[in-house]
């Protein structure tokens, strides 16, 4: 794995825009979801589903059949599902939504990544743009991580959510 080293010089407005998002992305442990902690009653929250894709990425990553940017599938397993902070959550079995709220979430990518500096406002949307097109191999794994999860947490559990 490559280490990349950005260097900025010290811009208070840069920070200060970093900071507002970090702020406001904390409202992802409010996000209640369908699915039960493993071998628990207990919902798991949005942030602690991403931070478990993360670890099951780094952890299975081994067992995909291409080689695969780890860094980049990281980036969208922890980003995924900020922009239910304003679109709300949908289960994966909704037969209602059908995953078919996509501009709504457009619409929060736009504005929750936006509150970043430009740079890197640009660099998530276009990361959780291509999660939600699923047509890299980096966009597939991690969409394989995010169906696993909630089947094997529902093993765990008998069923029920």
């Amino acid at each position: 794995m490559k280490t990349i080293k950005i260097h900025y010089i010290m811009q208070p407005e840069r920070l200060f825009k970093q900071i507002a998002f970090i702020k406001e992305i904390d409202k992802i442990k409010y996000i209640k979801r369908k699915t039960k902690l493993f071998d628990s009653d207990i919902h798991e929250n949005d942030a602690e589903h991403s931070w478990h894709l993360a670890m099951m990425t780094i952890v299975l990553a081994e067992h995909t059949n291409e080689d695969i940017d780890i860094l980049k599938v990281l980036k969208m397993v922890l980003i995924h599902d900020i922009v239910e902070i304003d679109a709300g959550d949908t289960f994966i079995f909704d037969t209602q939504k059908n995953h078919s709220n996509t501009e709504e979430e457009l619409i929060a990518a736009k504005r929750i990544f936006g509150l970043l500096p430009k740079d890197q406002t640009i660099e998530l949307v276009s990361i959780w743009l291509e999660f939600e097109e699923k047509r890299t191999k980096e966009a597939k794994f991690a969409h394989a991580m995010d169906r696993l999860e909630p089947i094997l947490q529902n093993i765990s559990n008998n069923g029920g959510s």
